[in-house]
């Protein structure tokens, strides 16, 4: 897409890559509107079954680049004034009036297709959310994940605020934002922020990647619509909702076929 974000598609898979690795791929608004503009491309896309989020170099994302808090340090403007405005130009659905740092969390979470993060080094502040944005995490065990935004006097505003607390519950998310606390991939497995511990995040998530580019898309897109639903009662509907319209589907049919023939 650009410099800042390199995106293949092989397979069904989209690797997709932050590429600033000489700043640990931390977020500036080249950033945010590659990130941003290559979420929306594979949402058309109808050859991407699954999506494989991580970052070159050192690290998958350091968080917001460090010229910002000098910025705000010297009480002058972080970015353009025109950035959120920018990035509202970009359709990603959903609310409107979301900032430039949700919209480009919620264009991955949003897409009808699996993302993956693979994270290896730091995933910090604004890159630890750009993760939790995926619907599953892979981690290094000696990765360094946190939401720092404390100690520079403010508070997480790329939806970490939601998504931490319903990956490891209130009490658990607020403690770690208080205390802007790291964790390594081993203890973010074990508190259920990542779902696999990898000494090859990437190698291990392009694998479950390709698995899930073999399956029933349609299959895939409705289970993504229904994982993490709060209503209990709006689940069941959507589990009765699902199988009422993939039952019979071709691909359905093909996927049972290719199943009984093993």
């Amino acid at each position: 897409m650009t410099d800042r974000v390199q995106c293949v598609v092989e397979g069904g898979v989209a690797d997709v890559r932050l590429n600033r690795p000489e700043k640990i791929n931390a977020l500036d608004d080249e950033m945010f509107d590659a990130l941003l503009r290559t979420a929306v491309s594979l949402r058309g896309r109808a050859d991407v079954r699954a999506v494989v989020l991580s970052g070159n170099g050192r690290g998958f994302c350091a968080g917001l680049d460090l010229e910002a808090f000098r910025a705000m340090a010297g009480g002058r403007a972080f970015r353009p004034a025109d950035a959120d405005a920018r990035a509202a130009t970009i359709d990603v659905g959903g609310d409107p009036e979301l900032s430039r740092g949700q919209r480009t969390v919620m264009a991955f979470r949003q897409l009808p297709v699996p993302v993956i993060a693979a994270v290896h080094g730091a995933a910090l502040g604004g890159g630890l959310q750009l993760a939790l944005g995926a619907h599953i995490r892979i981690v290094a065990p000696d990765a360094s994940l946190g939401l720092l935004e404390m100690r520079w006097g403010i508070t997480p505003d790329m939806c970490g605020t939601q998504l931490l607390p319903s990956l490891i519950g209130p009490e658990r998310a607020l403690e770690m934002m208080l205390a802007a606390r790291v964790l390594d991939g081993a203890e973010a497995a074990r508190i259920g922020l990542a779902s696999t511990v990898s000494d090859e995040p990437l190698r291990t998530a392009r694998a479950l990647a390709d698995l899930v580019a073999q399956r029933n898309p349609d299959a895939v897109r409705a289970l993504l619509g229904m994982v993490g639903i709060d209503s209990f009662t709006e689940g069941l509907a959507g589990e009765r909702a699902a199988m009422r319209s993939i039952v019979g589907s071709p691909a359905q049919r093909a996927a049972a076929a290719a199943n009984l023939g093993r």
